[in-house]
């Protein structure tokens, strides 16, 4: 008797972990629909100094392939990059924090995070990163850098001590905007520390660099 009556509760667990599992995966069906179709509508739309769809994919990939789950990300825009991380994360069960300066792009970019349906996992900040990525606890295992390029090497001493070990520090255009000083000083600098390995990813239009920190 004990015996039929341990099999039934097991029985039931199992079942309710099967179902449990069934729709946490109908879910995420659900919700790459969604964010393909709101994607899809706003191909070619994109303006306010946004990253490209290749740029987008290449951010998306590397947080699912390095399993990245505290993101943080320096210039909003309007919140394509953001969607393409979230998006991502969404997948690794982790969240994307994001600061934008101007109002109206960051009221646009909530606008689209909702659209898109990620707005749950994304923190979207309006205020100067100059200042605010010191209030930031951290840490972070993805940071990703699109905004005053010349401001590039103070974010990264500001935010290297909050980057997890294996984490990653990717910022945008530094190929086309490589005549920049403050790009040209932040390649020389985490070029010449031991512990980082950095590359420039090719297949980016205004190429990213990756900068990652040894385990």
């Amino acid at each position: 008797m004990k015996r039929t009556a341990y099999l039934f509760v097991l029985w039931g667990f199992l079942a309710s972990a099967l179902a449990f599992g069934q729709a946490s995966a109908a879910a995420s069906r659900a919700l790459d629909e969604r964010v393909r179709e709101f994607l899809a509508s706003q191909k070619g739309q994109w303006r306010q100094e946004n990253v490209t769809e290749t740029d987008g994919r290449l951010l998306h990939d590397l947080i699912l392939k390095r399993g990245y789950t505290r993101a943080l990300e320096i210039g909003t825009s309007t919140g394509h990059s953001g969607i393409w991380q979230a998006w991502a994360l969404s997948k690794t069960g982790g969240s994307l924090v994001t600061v934008e300066i101007e109002e109206f792009r960051h009221l646009a970019a909530v606008r689209n995070f909702k659209s898109s349906g990620l707005d749950a996992y994304i923190d979207a900040r309006l205020g100067d990163a100059h200042t605010l990525v010191g209030t930031l606890s951290g840490p972070f295992d993805f940071i990703f850098i699109d905004a005053d390029q010349n401001w590039t090497l103070n974010y990264f001493r500001a935010l290297l001590p909050k980057l997890a070990p294996g984490g990653c520090f990717a910022v945008h255009n530094v190929v086309s905007l490589g005549y920049m000083k403050g790009v040209r000083d932040f390649l020389d600098h985490v070029r010449s520390l031991a512990f980082m390995e950095t590359t420039v990813e090719p297949s980016s239009g205004g190429g990213v660099s990756l900068s990652f920190k040894k385990k």
